[in-house]
């Protein structure tokens, strides 16, 4: 429990930019927009673009659309805005808040919901582990054992979230400083868990940003006022704006794999249906089967069971946000908004997250791309790791030769060599992967 903490939105809220600071203004006709701004330079970035090639959940491509993480990532950013400008209006209504930029917090974590997923490397949450296991497990076990211990989690634990902090904020090779220069307030809002990687665990593999990128964090947080409070083991204070991203996010993963699972058959649509419809009061559901009588089409029925269950989520995670409201301004929330909705709308979002465990996420369809990711991404992390550890021998210099220049994979530090094979590999799509592992492994020697 915190103790005499309070976050204010005055501080909590800044056009200040990374990297920009010495041009940052409180002038009112400069700041309009500056959130608008972060929204826009996501979608024109080729990492952004990269996820359209980067698994969801199901294997890409396939006869039958299903999400890939740019789809999942505009549908999060749509339902964040949604929740965020709900939550903006009761904020004012119910306690009067004055700050003027609290008005923008819909650009805010639209922004940060768009973001959210950049630093997820390809294959989905088995591109992940794979990753972090070639650490903990594997060859690269032996090699990080010449790292401190603070910086031989950052590998072993590696996490998509801290990746994706990374991503938008370090200088990489002939790159400006300040990353993607995002406003601090939107940065703030993607650290969904705001501690380093020796907090996290083999359990709990979770944390919010590299060793290499503890001191952005930190001016961050500083500037912010979210830095000012003595953390308990494990938590530390997050903006609350990373309440709503989070929220955005349980929403429309759950959702969204459901209604994918359908459309590949793995659910029926009458078990889909039954799911869904129980989001809706008992009193909504005639109303809501008297529309489903009239649809003919079972896609388009379950598509119209899923918007109405957004809607529901939606609005009962903006009832927690300020149900919940003092909590998390004085830094004492831990639990996520979804865990804290009403008894009906949490016990239905457990049914589903407890059926996609057991018929989505160990489908055959599902195991094969993550077996088979997995084998890629560990194998191209040891060939690269191997060959900035040597990077003279003949076979290393073709190997990195290859990899682009912003990339420090020949530094004399050897923590940061192996932070480059990092970015390097999780920056990779999915086909990209693929095409490089068929290469090094000899399977293929031309571009097509």
């Amino acid at each position: 429990m915190y103790m005499n903490v309070s976050l204010h939105w005055n501080r909590l809220l800044t056009t200040c930019r990374l990297g920009l600071e010495q041009y940052h203004s409180t002038n009112n006709n400069e700041r309009r927009g500056e959130f608008e701004r972060d929204y826009d330079r996501l979608v024109f970035s080729s990492p952004f673009r990269r996820l359209q090639n980067k698994t969801q959940v199901f294997p890409l491509p396939g006869s039958v659309f299903v999400h890939n993480r740019l789809t999942h990532s505009l549908e999060v950013a749509c339902v964040g805005r949604s929740l965020a400008n709900n939550v903006m209006r009761g904020i004012r209504e119910r306690y009067g808040e004055s700050c003027e930029l609290l008005d923008e917090i819909g650009s805010i974590v639209s922004a940060a919901c768009l973001a959210h997923d950049m630093g997820n490397p390809p294959f989905g949450h088995a591109g992940e582990r794979a990753i972090g296991a070639f650490f903990a497990e594997g060859n690269g076990n032996a090699i990080i054992s010449q790292l401190p211990n603070e910086q031989r989690c950052d590998f072993m634990y590696f996490d998509g979230n801290a990746n994706a902090f990374r991503l938008l904020t370090h200088q990489f090779n002939g790159r400006r400083p300040g990353g993607f220069v995002q406003t601090y307030s939107m940065l703030a809002a993607i650290v969904k868990y705001p501690y380093d990687s020796s907090h996290a665990t083999r359990e709990k593999q979770k944390f919010g940003f590299f060793k290499a990128d503890e001191s952005t964090y930190r001016t961050i947080a500083d500037k912010l006022g979210i830095s000012d409070v003595e953390h308990v083991v494990g938590h530390a204070v997050r903006h609350p704006l990373v309440y709503l991203v989070e929220a955005a996010d349980d929403i429309c993963y759950q959702l969204m794999d459901i209604e994918d699972a359908h459309k590949l058959g793995i659910l029926t649509t009458a078990e889909t249906l039954d799911l869904l419809l129980e989001f809706q009061p008992e009193e909504r559901h005639e109303h809501v089967r008297q529309v489903l009588n009239m649809v003919q089409d079972d896609n388009e029925k379950v598509s119209y069971l899923r918007s109405t269950a957004v809607g529901v989520l939606v609005d009962a995670c903006t009832e927690a946000f300020l149900n919940h409201y003092h909590e998390i301004m004085a830094g004492e929330l831990v639990q996520a908004l979804i865990k804290m909705t009403d008894d009906r709308v949490r016990e239905t979002y457990k049914r589903c997250s407890r059926l996609a465990v057991k018929r989505i996420y160990h489908a055959p369809e599902v195991l094969d791309i993550e077996l088979s990711g997995y084998r890629i991404i560990s194998t191209l992390m040891d060939t690269y790791v191997t060959a900035v550890q040597t990077p003279n021998a003949t076979y290393s210099e073709q190997l990195l030769a290859r990899v682009p220049n912003q990339y420090q994979v020949y530094d004399n530090d050897l923590y940061t060599r192996l932070l480059a094979v990092v970015d390097y590999v999780s920056g990779m799509t999915d086909v990209y992967a693929l095409d490089l592992y068929r290469k090094i492994m000899g399977i293929s020697i031309t571009n097509s």
